[in-house]
């Protein structure tokens, strides 16, 4: 009987992830029952907001139980289908997770057109991330023709698209990344200017480029970002927030010394804040593949992909994620994409 391997929890991590958190195994390919199909992993996404699900801390999610497979976003092929729906063949994207097979009763698959786009991007520009960057910032952060907008994390998945999408509305757009190289990616390739949040400067680099403020934060990080970005928010600015990597390692909750003083500035200023999920925006998602598939498509919108090879490479490529040791969208191709 072939065999298939997954990646389960171990262990609940303090901290910082380690290896021994997870735990590979291998099981019986199962085979499709009554309605349902079987699906082989070709890529698997990697994202940030995993971290939440490894802990039982309240969210908005249900965290993933210790044995439990690791979840995640994944690009499929059926090679197996007892559902009139999904014929042998058709590439999906599932949330099978951490796994090379997996089966569905088909409730949550949706058909990908390979001719769209390469499929990895439907775990990428085209996918989640890339409709994050979308509807956060278009439908929280407003941003106006003329208007500073700051983005954290500005070479990643969802900022490199905030970024661009923020470009073609007609804003000035200044990044924030970690290091020389991913600051050049993002003036010399995305086309918007950066500062590398590791220059100890950064808080004035940063109010010299924004002399007149900033309109729109797209907050994906927290932290030290954070810190100097916000005294430099405008009256009336809009601050969609995304993620907050930095902190998601944090072993206790604790407001900053200077938690009242920020409150009075959102009093003051008149500052929104609205912290979101992707699937908030359900409904937006035609309209966004139309949009971002056709900026994609003309060069408008460029994605980086940062590829790791082997599922049972998964646990060490999503702890550089949080470590920020990716290059743009962090995929595991975890198969071909035929057999």
């Amino acid at each position: 009987m072939p065999q298939g391997k997954r990646i389960v929890l171990a262990s609940r991590p303090v901290g910082e992830p380690k290896i021994s958190d997870f735990r590979i195994e291998e099981y019986p390919v199962p085979a499709p029952g009554s309605g349902q199909v079987l699906l082989r992993t070709i890529w698997l996404s990697l994202d940030p907001y995993m971290r939440g699900r490894m802990s039982e801390a309240a969210s908005y999610a249900a965290p993933v139980q210790i044995g439990g497979v690791m979840e995640g976003g994944t690009v499929s092929e059926v090679i197996a289908s007892d559902n009139a729906a999904f014929q042998t063949g058709d590439i999906v994207l599932s949330r099978a997770g951490w796994q090379t097979h997996a089966v569905s009763d088909g409730h949550g698959l949706s058909k990908i057109d390979p001719k769209l786009a390469p499929i990895s991007t439907a775990v990428g520009v085209l996918g989640m991330p890339g409709m994050t960057a979308y509807c956060g910032l278009l439908d929280i952060g407003k941003p106006q023709a003329g208007e500073t907008v700051v983005v954290a994390a500005a070479s990643g998945a969802v900022g490199s698209a905030v970024g661009q999408i923020a470009k073609l509305k007609g804003a000035r757009v200044v990044g924030i990344a970690g290091g020389s190289d991913k600051c050049n990616y993002v003036r010399n390739e995305l086309g918007f200017d950066c500062l590398d949040h590791r220059d100890p400067d950064l808080a004035a680099n940063l109010k010299e480029v924004c002399a007149k403020g900033i309109d729109v934060y797209f907050e994906n990080v927290g932290g030290a970002v954070f810190e100097a970005v916000f005294p430099l928010l405008n009256a009336f600015a809009r601050v969609p927030v995304c993620g907050l990597i930095a902190h998601y390692n944090d072993t206790e909750a604790k407001a900053p010394k200077w938690a009242s003083s920020m409150m009075r500035s959102i009093l003051t200023k008149r500052l929104t804040f609205r912290g979101f999920i992707v699937s908030d925006f359900a409904a937006r998602h035609a309209e966004f593949l139309r949009d971002m598939s056709q900026w994609v498509r003309e060069g408008k919108v460029k994605y980086k992909e940062f590829v790791t090879d082997g599922i049972e490479n998964a646990p060490g490529a999503f702890m550089g994620l949080l470590k920020g040791a990716n290059f743009g969208k962090q995929l595991v191709r975890v198969g071909p994409e035929r057999e």
